[in-house]
């Protein structure tokens, strides 16, 4: 009785189907990535018309015949950075502004109504038609600004 050897084709197709789907989850792991990138990056590039204003400078250009108190939401980190998140509830709960505030920077909108939550309350200073909202620091923190 002779020998038995494996066929060397054999081992060259186990090969080739390894390399293929090693390629496949590659992509598929490429796509997943580019995917979760683009729904969440496209909120913070965009933001719906009357949307707050992006800048400091911008938020100082607002007209003069509006009043302070008129403003529906003003926000600004005053004790470190903090992650925040403003949503509009009346439209789907689409997303106004997601980021970190850095200390000193700060955020004006003039539409309402708008769902506000800081992870530390305490970070920032929340004003509301004119009126100061504090929240302790240290803790997750909500605010609503309904239409007047």
């Amino acid at each position: 009785m002779g020998r038995h050897r494996s066929d060397p084709r054999g081992l060259a197709r186990i090969l080739i189907a390894a390399v293929a789907v090693a390629l496949g989850l590659g992509l598929l792991a490429v796509g997943a990535i580019a995917l979760v990138n683009a729904l969440t990056s496209s909120s913070d590039q965009q933001s719906p018309p009357g949307a707050g204003s992006a800048s400091p400078s911008a938020a100082r250009s607002s007209p003069p015949a509006q009043a302070a108190g008129d403003t529906p939401l003003v926000i600004r980190a005053v004790g470190g950075s903090t992650l925040v998140t403003i949503t509009d509830p009346g439209n789907n709960n689409d997303v106004v502004f997601r980021g970190t505030l850095a200390a000193g920077e700060g955020r004006k909108y003039d539409q309402a109504p708008l769902s506000v939550v800081a992870a530390d309350g305490g970070a920032v200073q929340v004003t509301i038609y004119g009126k100061v909202e504090e929240r302790p620091a240290g803790q997750r923190a909500t605010w609503y600004v309904a239409r007047k």
